[in-house]
C-alpha cells in the first residue's frame, strides 16, 4: 500500500496505456464548471459522473455520503454507516446494500482517508461487491476519498467509478485516481461552502428569534401603555395592526427587514416607519430605488466614486451607504438588482466595508438596511436568479404588507385623508357622500392604495359641486380601469406585476409560509352582491398568452417595449448589460423611440 492509495491484494501497478483518447484536463474543468455554479453539488454529482464517463470512461460512477441520522449504523455496531447519495443514472438516497459501490471497500476509505484501487473486484472483493448492470466481472474500482477540510481526517464522503478491463492493453489507472482525486477536492470546497451557507442562514434566523424574543418581553412590559399612533399609516383593521406590531417589534433592533407586498401598498411609509421607531431616528433616512438605475449607476450611487474614476466623474461623491452612516439606508425594489451587483452589495452586508468606485481605501459604515420587493424572492434563488446568501442576509425579518382589499374597512378613513389632503393643496372643501363611501368600499382596488389615492384626487378634481357623490366615481362611469387590469392578470406579463401575479407554483420548500401572499388570479368577493360597481364584476376568462418571439431582433424589440424603450430595463428583462443592449439595437439597425 502506498501514500497516496492501496490495492486489497498488493498486486503490481499496471502498465500505463491508453487504450482511447481521454481527457483528464477537460475532465476537470467541466467537473468545476458544474459544481460551482450549483447550489446543491450533491444534487449536480449525476453530471459530474456523467462526465467522468464521457471523458474518462470511467463508468457507474456513485457518491457515498455518511449517513448523518444514524439510520445505516446496524445492531451489530459497525461504523461509518453510509449511504449512496448520487449515481450516474440521477441523484437519489439509496441504501448501501445497493451494491453501487462495494461495501467493505467503501467503508475502508471511510475509515483510513486513503484512496483505494481495485484491479480484480470479482477475486479481491467477491462477486457480489460488483453492481447489478455489470455485464462482465472484469473490471477495476477506484475509490477517493471527500474531506471536511483540506488535510482534514474526517472523511465526509466517498467518490467511487469503475474502470472496463476488457480492452485490449490495461487502462492508466493511475491517471484515473488522479483525475477523480482532483473532482473529489473541488465536491469538498463547494460542499464546503454550501454547509457555510447554512451555518450563517442558522446564524441568522437565531438572531432574528432572539431578536423577537426580546421585542416579545419588552411588549409585554408596556402592553398597558397606550401606543402612539404612527404618522402616515391609517387604518384599524386586523391586517394592519398585525403589521403596525411586527414594526414596532423589530424596530428596536438592528435586525434587517425585508418588506414584502404588491405595488402601492406604501413600502416606503412602512421603511420610515421602522426608522422613526429606532434608536437612529434623529439620523440620516436614505432610500435608493433599485429599479430606477443601471447596474453601474447603481453601484457609484450606493457604493460613491473617486474623481477621474471614470468618464464624468469630476469631484469625489459618497455613496448612499456612506451617507446613512448610523442611520437607515431603504432599498427599494430590491429584487431588481442584477448577479453582478448581488455580489457586491454581499460583501458590505456581511463585513459593513466597501471601496468608492475607482478608490483603494476601505471605509466602514453601521447602517440600518431595510429592503422591499413585490417579487417572489423564493422563486427567484430557486431559479438562481438572486443568490441564496443574499436572501438569508436581507430576508432576516420579513413583513408582509396586506393589500387594500385584505382590509376594506380602512378605505373610509384612507379615501377621507386622502380627500383632506386634495382639499389642502387646492384650497377646496369638498366631501363625499355615503353613498360614495360605500361603493368605494366594494372595489378591490388591484392597485392598492396608490389606486386610491388616485381615484379620490381624480373624482375631486372632475366634480362640479362641493359633495361628491356615488354617480361621480369612474367606476360607475365605466372609466375604471380596475377590471382591465384584472382580466389582463397573466402571469409575468401582469400589469399589476409583483406579487398578485398568477404564478405556477415551483416544487421547492417554501420558507415564506404566512410571509408572502397566495398567487391568486382574481381576489375573494370580488363583484359580489347586485350592488356592486361596474369595475368590481367578475373579469372575463385571460387572453390567451402570444408566445414570445424566437427571432432575435424580434426579442429585443419585444423587450424595449415592456420596458417603455428604456435600454436599462430591457437588459435586466434580457439578462444582458446595457451596453450588449446598446449594441444589439445598433447590429440590428432598431431606431431608439423617445416618449
Amino acid at each position: 500500500m502506498s501514500s497516496t492509495s492501496m490495492t486489497l491484494s498488493g498486486s503490481p501497478a499496471l502498465p500505463k496505456f491508453d487504450v482511447r483518447e481521454r481527457f483528464p484536463l477537460d475532465t476537470v474543468c467541466e467537473a468545476a464548471k458544474i459544481l460551482t455554479g450549483a447550489s446543491d453539488p450533491v444534487a449536480a454529482m449525476p453530471s459530474v459522473l456523467n462526465v467522468l464517463s464521457s471523458f474518462m470512461g470511467l463508468q457507474m460512477g456513485a457518491l457515498a455520503l455518511l449517513d448523518d441520522s444514524g439510520a445505516g449504523q446496524t445492531a451489530s455496531g459497525k461504523v461509518n454507516p453510509f449511504v449512496i447519495a448520487a449515481t450516474s443514472r440521477g441523484a437519489a438516497s439509496a441504501p448501501a446494500a445497493s451494491r453501487a459501490m462495494p461495501v467493505a471497500a467503501t467503508r475502508a476509505v471511510f475509515r483510513t482517508g486513503v484512496a483505494l484501487v481495485s484491479c480484480d473486484v470479482a477475486g479481491e472483493l467477491g462477486p457480489e461487491a460488483l453492481p447489478p448492470q455489470a455485464p462482465h466481472d472484469r473490471f477495476a474500482f477506484i475509490a477517493v476519498p471527500i474531506r471536511e477540510q483540506v488535510h482534514s481526517p474526517y472523511v465526509i464522503g466517498v467518490l467511487g467509478a469503475w474502470r472496463d478491463l476488457t480492452e485490449e492493453v490495461y487502462p492508466n489507472i493511475d491517471e484515473d485516481q488522479r483525475v477523480m482525486t482532483m473532482v473529489a477536492a473541488i465536491l469538498e470546497q463547494s460542499v464546503k461552502f454550501r454547509r457555510l451557507v447554512a451555518r450563517d442562514r442558522e446564524r441568522l434566523m437565531e438572531e432574528a428569534r432572539l431578536a423577537l424574543r426580546h421585542a416579545n418581553e419588552k411588549s409585554v412590559a408596556e402592553a398597558r401603555v397606550p401606543a402612539e399612533p404612527i404618522r402616515g399609516i391609517i387604518g384599524d383593521s386586523p391586517a394592519i395592526k398585525s403589521v403596525i406590531a411586527q414594526i414596532r417589534k423589530v424596530a428596536t433592533t438592528r435586525t434587517p427587514v425585508l418588506l414584502r407586498g404588491e405595488s402601492g401598498t406604501g413600502k416606503e411609509l412602512f421603511a420610515r416607519a421602522v426608522h422613526a421607531l429606532s434608536d437612529r431616528k434623529d439620523k440620516p433616512f436614505v432610500k435608493v430605488n433599485c429599479a430606477a438605475l443601471s447596474q453601474s449607476l447603481l453601484e457609484s450611487e450606493l457604493f460613491g466614486h473617486e474623481k477621474g474614476s471614470f468618464t464624468g466623474a469630476v469631484a469625489q461623491k459618497k455613496g448612499r451607504f456612506e451617507l446613512a452612516d448610523k442611520g437607515t439606508l431603504f432599498l427599494d425594489e430590491i429584487g431588481e438588482i442584477g448577479p453582478e451587483f448581488q455580489v457586491k452589495l454581499l460583501r458590505i452586508l456581511q463585513e459593513g466595508e466597501f471601496e468608492r468606485v475607482g478608490g483603494a481605501k476601505t471605509l466602514r459604515v453601521d447602517v440600518r438596511l431595510v429592503t422591499a420587493t413585490n417579487r417572489d424572492l423564493e422563486a427567484a434563488v430557486a431559479r438562481g436568479a438572486f443568490r441564496a446568501d443574499l436572501y438569508f442576509r436581507i430576508c432576516v425579518v420579513p413583513i408582509l404588507l396586506p393589500p387594500l382589499r385584505d382590509r376594506l374597512e380602512d378605505v373610509p378613513k384612507l379615501a377621507q385623508a386622502f380627500l383632506d389632503r386634495f382639499n389642502e393643496q387646492n384650497g377646496m372643501n369638498k366631501r363625499m357622500t355615503p353613498q360614495a363611501v360605500s361603493a368605494l368600499a366594494r372595489c378591490q382596488f388591484p392597485g392598492n392604495v396608490r389606486e386610491l389615492e388616485n381615484c379620490i384626487s381624480r373624482v375631486a378634481a372632475l366634480s362640479s359641486g362641493t359633495e361628491i357623490g356615488a354617480q361621480e366615481l369612474a367606476c360607475h362611469q365605466g372609466t375604471c380601469l380596475s377590471a382591465e387590469l384584472w382580466r389582463m392578470q397573466t402571469g409575468e406579463q401582469s400589469p399589476i406585476g409583483g406579487l398578485a401575479a398568477v404564478r405556477t407554483p415551483l416544487p421547492v420548500i417554501d420558507s415564506g409560509v404566512g410571509q408572502r401572499p397566495p398567487a391568486t388570479a382574481c381576489p375573494i368577493g370580488f363583484g359580489e352582491g347586485p350592488a356592486a360597481a361596474p369595475a368590481c364584476q367578475a373579469p372575463a376568462a385571460p387572453p390567451p398568452v402570444e408566445p414570445e418571439p424566437q427571432d432575435e431582433r424580434a426579442r429585443l424589440v419585444d423587450a424595449m417595449e415592456r420596458a417603455g424603450w428604456v435600454q436599462a430595463k430591457a437588459a435586466r428583462l434580457l439578462g444582458l448589460t446595457p451596453r450588449q443592449i446598446g449594441y444589439a439595437l445598433k447590429k440590428h439597425n432598431i431606431p431608439l423611440r423617445r416618449f
